[in-house]
């Protein structure tokens, strides 16, 4: 059943899954959110839980998708229906791709709202507009930026011809030439970021005991609710990115030992994202606490007060663009891949119709801090916390349970074992992870977390 190559295109070696993968992972996840919700939650002990949802559900679910992905060689909505028919399997399997294609797309809309922030603070850093200034100042400019209407929508617009632009190109000319490029110069600037923290704060050791510190008596079920859902979200998984990148992937490429070090590498740009992060706000005593503001109010304030302070703000805000975009892409690729397969059209048109369709959507989002600040959802929950909520926290896990169900207990064997030939060292593992530890992993929490809230 299993094609040797997509219709779509494919990587050319195993290094440009790995950097494709790694974009794809590495984004708002690891430098806009991770540090904040680390800081929300207690530092070291939140630290600790999110790693083993890494690799005890992360991994395992990743190599799944992976999996998947090369046995159909489609977008994940037409792989699932291939590969559910060759295994025997209701057609009814066919909602894992639909799932995350749904998620990915819901996710995309109000992530370019936010990666539209990041290009336009990349602009003020670079034009020291926040040198000397205080968390007063940093906060009101924050406040008007969002505050309007037309500024973010620009913003979020430009962010979104950037990604359907690389995107439309296609997997070699686009996706694979993007992340040759983009994916070096974010570890290089990473590196250069932490060197910078580590010699200028005087604070660097502080921000490494509060994210190794083990507080667990902050932590709740709804921390480690969140510690999974930053998991799913950082590794990219079940919205259908890495199921379709894995449609791309060479066949003698081992899939545990590839999503094995996509995972670390994910895991270091967080890791060294705190340290870079951090240091910097403690050397200013600044709240760390900060939620969402941390990236836009108070590492603005510690740029603008050290030295150096407007080059290295500038490079920072230029190295969370490079991820978001990697990110972005990856989450147009399945439903463009789709719209290619259903409508017998170009890989540009298809780009343009889902990228109209995510920017409509989008707009909700943009509007969250401007004309619909008062507007709640969900209980306190802006258009853009719903959003972020329900995708993060619900829809990926859920697709997360799915995945490793279909592919533990439902594909047929002679397939999964053709895949897994250069994986037979961990593929135990792997089947023991699979079948029982993730998708109990994630039952438990959420049953937890509903009966604790």
């Amino acid at each position: 059943m299993a094609l040797s190559e997509s219709a779509h295109g494919m990587w050319s070696s195993r290094l440009m899954f790995i950097l494709a993968a790694a974009g794809s992972a590495v984004g708002l996840g690891n430098i806009w959110r991770f540090p904040y919700v680390v800081g929300d939650n207690g530092g070291g002990a939140f630290v600790i839980v999110y790693l083993l949802c890494i690799f005890l559900v992360g991994i395992p679910i990743m190599s799944s998708e992976i999996l998947l992905g090369r046995l159909g060689r489609q977008s994940p909505i037409n792989t699932m229906k291939t590969v559910a028919s060759s295994s025997g399997a209701s057609p009814g399997w066919q909602i894992i791709g639909w799932m995350g294609a749904f998620v990915g797309f819901m996710i995309l809309s109000f992530y370019a709202v936010i990666g539209g922030w990041i290009i336009a603070y990349v602009f003020k850093l670079g034009s020291g507009d926040f040198s000397g200034m205080d968390s007063g100042f940093s906060g009101s400019t924050f406040a008007d930026f969002t505050g309007n209407v037309w500024s973010v929508v620009g913003w979020h617009s430009l962010f979104l011809i950037i990604t359907i632009f690389i995107t439309a190109r296609g997997v070699s000319r686009g996706l694979e030439t993007a992340v040759k490029y983009l994916m070096p110069a974010l570890f290089v600037m990473l590196a250069v970021l932490v060197i910078y923290a580590a010699t200028t704060s005087g604070h660097f050791v502080q921000g490494l005991s509060f994210m190794f510190s083990l507080d667990f008596e902050s932590l709740s079920w709804n921390s480690v609710l969140l510690a999974m859902g930053q998991a799913f979200f950082t590794l990219s998984l079940g919205m259908g990115a890495i199921m379709a990148y894995g449609a791309y992937m060479p066949k003698d490429t081992s899939i545990i030992g590839t999503a094995t070090t996509v995972a670390l590498l994910d895991t270091t740009v967080a890791l060294m994202s705190g340290l870079v992060i951090f240091p910097l706000v403690f050397a200013n005593g600044l709240e760390i606490s900060q939620g969402p503001g941390l990236m836009f109010v108070t590492l603005p304030v510690a740029f603008g007060q050290m030295a150096g302070g407007q080059l290295f703000g500038c490079v920072f805000f230029i190295l969370v663009t490079v991820a978001a975009i990697t990110s972005a892409i990856s989450l147009v690729e399945p439903v463009v891949a789709w719209i290619v397969e259903k409508l017998k059209t170009t890989r540009v048109n298809s780009a343009l119709i889902l990228g109209g369709a995510a920017w409509l959507l989008g707009l909700g989002s943009a509007f969250s801090t401007n004309i619909w600040a008062d507007v709640h959802i969900f209980a306190e929950m802006t258009y853009l916390d719903t959003m972020d909520y329900v995708s993060n926290n619900l829809l990926l896990p859920l697709g997360g349970i799915l995945i490793a169900v279909f592919s533990g207990w439902v594909l047929d064997k002679k397939m999964r074992d053709s895949e897994m030939i250069n994986d037979s060292a961990y593929y135990p593992v792997w089947q023991v992870l699979t079948r029982f530890v993730a998708p109990l992993a994630v039952f438990t929490v959420f049953i937890l977390t509903f009966v604790t809230a």
